[in-house]
């Protein structure tokens, strides 16, 4: 899978209607989505912003809300995916 499959769909999942973003560092989906998507443009730029990768760290805000939201999987293997795909291209 590669880094801008991982990232659209990472977006999908964090867009979901219900999310619970009480344990993540973002108070809402409009907080949480206008912070990936700045950093979603830097790396479709072929950047590599520190803050991408803050954002998949184990416990971060992403591992965070997937497991809040039930999603906690889907996570799991797109972290993996992106781990692999951001140090790749």
């Amino acid at each position: 899978m590669e880094l801008t499959q991982v990232l659209a769909r990472m977006r999908e999942l964090m867009a979901l209607p219900g999310n619970d973003f009480g344990w993540s560092s973002w108070n809402d989906a409009a907080e949480a989505l206008a912070e990936f998507d700045a950093l979603a443009a830097e790396v479709g730029a072929g950047g590599r912003p520190a803050g991408m990768r803050l954002l998949f760290l184990p416990t971060g805000p992403l591992q965070e809300l997937s497991i809040s939201s039930g999603w906690g999987n889907d996570y799991l293997y797109l972290a993996a995916r992106f781990d692999e795909a951001f140090q790749a291209e």
